[in-house]
């Protein structure tokens, strides 16, 4: 038996991007976004506090997402792809700390903004951290005969 929770792991190890899914009074919105997780699961990615996803977390924390590996072939090609539903939360302390460390050393050419600045609650931007309930996993590579997955954290 495979072991999801190690698939969806390496599955996030090895993507960069997802989209990530919010909604104030009714209406949906989506953005593309660079994120990276850790140990626990957890994804995190920093964003202007001015963007339509920021306002709207701050307003409804509830999140829906999805990452996706290119397919260079199109229909017919074996597909993998991951979905979740979770919580966000600004990072604070030792999260900031962990996002920023996390994030900067997935991506080493992204402008490094210094701690002390991330910290300052006047700063443009925020790291944020999404806490998932649930990922769903679509696998047709590691599980041909039942390629939905689910994994409840």
């Amino acid at each position: 038996m495979k072991d999801l929770r190690e698939i969806v792991r390496a599955y996030l190890t090895e993507t960069k991007l997802m989209q990530i899914a919010t909604s104030k009074d009714n209406k949906p919105w989506i953005a593309t976004i660079w994120y990276v997780h850790d140990e626990d699961l957890n994804l995190y990615f920093i964003s202007r506090k001015a963007t339509r996803h920021s306002i709207e977390i701050k307003e409804n924390p509830n999140v829906a997402g999805a990452i996706v590996k290119p397919h260079t072939v199109g229909s017919g090609e074996k597909v993998r792809g991951l979905q979740f539903e979770g919580t966000v939360e600004w990072c604070f302390g030792k999260i900031l700390e962990k996002a920023r460390e996390l994030y900067y050393a997935k991506y080493p050419t992204a402008e490094q903004v210094p701690l002390e600045v991330l910290q300052d609650q006047n700063f443009v931007a925020a790291f944020y951290v999404i806490h998932p309930k649930a990922f769903v996993l679509f696998d047709n590579v590691n599980f041909p005969d039942n390629p939905r997955q689910e994994l409840k954290l």
